[in-house]
Formats: structure tokens, C-alpha cells, sequence
């Protein structure tokens, strides 16, 4: 995308789409879709962060490394992006709807949204979903 695309791109997202929250996913929201092979979590923590807590599931790419493998993220399901605070995932969403990512959001409340998503009953509901 060059910059003037990207300029029109972010031109287009107005009080509308900011306020509506079109650019985030809630975590069972995400969790649905990702049972059903629709999404992908992209988790841009550096490997020390991922030393202390991982999740399995995730796409790891530290956002430093997203240029170097924007081949290794796929585009035909919806990349929700992950940090600890929201900072990176967000700029990881911009940077890859500039490279042309048309179904980029970020996982509302980072991190720590995530966790009670991953609570036994709960993963076990997602699992029977996913395997059907």
C-alpha cells in the first residue's frame, strides 16, 4: 500500500468506525472464529514477555520481526493482534493494513481479556467447537 493509499485508508475511518469498535475483537468473539480455522492470533510480544506467559495457539512474531515475515501471517482469516498493553498490537494493526491486511483487528483488552477465555470449561467448549 503506498502512502497516499494508506492516507485514504485512514481517512475512511471516522468517528463511525472508531466508536463502533470495528477495528477490535472481543476474546470469545476471536475464540469463535478460531475454532472454526477463520482467525488467527498474531501475539507481537518479544520472546522474554512469551517466557513468562505463552499461548500455543498464537502466530509469534515480535512486532520488530513483522516486516521481515509479513509472509508467514496469513490473509484469508481475520489476524487479531495481541500484546501486553495494547501499544503494539495497535501499531501492528496499522502497519498491516498498510501492507494490504483487509481483516486485521485487535483483541480487546489485550492480554488480560485473553486469560479467562482459556479457563478449563471454557477451553474445552472451544475445543468441541473447533474439532465439531
Amino acid at each position: 500500500m503506498s502512502n497516499d493509499m494508506f492516507s485514504q485508508w485512514l481517512s475512511g475511518l471516522n468517528f463511525e468506525y472508531w466508536s463502533t469498535g470495528q477495528h477490535k475483537i472481543d476474546p470469545p468473539v476471536f475464540f469463535e472464529k478460531w475454532a472454526k480455522g477463520e482467525a488467527v492470533l498474531l501475539d507481537v510480544r518479544a520472546p522474554e514477555e512469551r517466557e513468562f506467559l505463552r499461548f500455543p495457539f498464537a502466530l509469534e512474531i515480535p512486532i520488530n520481526e513483522l516486516p521481515a515475515r509479513l509472509n508467514e501471517i496469513p490473509r484469508d482469516k481475520i489476524v487479531a493482534t495481541l500484546c501486553t498493553a495494547g501499544d503494539r498490537s495497535n501499531v501492528a494493526f496499522a502497519y498491516l493494513h498498510a501492507q494490504g491486511f483487509g481483516n486485521v483487528r485487535i483483541i480487546s483488552g489485550g492480554y488480560a481479556s485473553i486469560i479467562p477465555e482459556i479457563w478449563p470449561g471454557k477451553v474445552r467448549k472451544t475445543l468441541q467447537a473447533k474439532n465439531g
